[in-house]
């Protein structure tokens, strides 16, 4: 009987050892798989090419990356007592414009914002004129005028309330509200 269990836990454990003999490497093809494995671009030892490839984007695929990435940016800066949209935000408006021209149904509301110097009519004014340069902008490009709506805040919902002349800077604005 203790015969019969000794040839049968041979069995069991004589494949298991014959295999895992087989897969066994030794040092020198360890350290050379290793060697060659450092990086991507290296061939391993089968002459496979290893590691990732970045993949390779159309000139299309790349602007609308471009585009989605421009779109994360939605405030619209002014100089003083003006209401002309800088050539500096041209393409974060272009972003926004050919996602509206894309998707129809997509509204947007168009803040406009002003620093706290000047009477409060006067900063509700020139918000109004600044939301409805950046609304004139847009429509240049395509996009109707049903999908923008506009508001003027004027100084009322300043993002800095320090009286510097950066935080005026920042305050003079127009904020795209999807």
């Amino acid at each position: 009987m203790d015969l019969n269990k000794l040839f049968k836990a041979m069995l069991v454990v004589l494949p298991i050892m014959a295999l895992s003999a087989c897969s066994s490497t030794s040092e020198f093809e360890t350290d050379a798989t290793s060697s060659t494995s450092g990086s991507g671009s290296e061939l391993a030892t089968g002459g496979v090419e290893t590691g990732g490839v970045a993949p390779i984007l159309t000139p299309k695929e790349q602007q609308r990356l471009k585009y989605q990435e421009l779109r994360k940016e939605h405030i619209i800066y002014f100089d003083f007592d003006r209401s002309l949209v800088s050539a500096q935000f041209a393409e974060v408006l272009q972003a926004h414009g050919n996602y509206l021209v894309e998707h129809p149904n997509v509204r947007l509301m168009i803040e406009g914002h002003a620093d706290e110097r000047g009477t409060p009519e006067y900063n509700i004014a020139l918000g109004e004129r600044r939301a409805k340069a950046v609304a004139k902008y847009l429509q240049g490009m395509g996009v109707l005028p049903s999908q923008m709506s506009i508001v003027s805040y004027g100084e009322e919902k300043p993002l800095d309330m320090s009286r510097t002349d950066d935080s005026f800077a920042i305050n003079r604005r127009a904020v795209l509200v999807y």
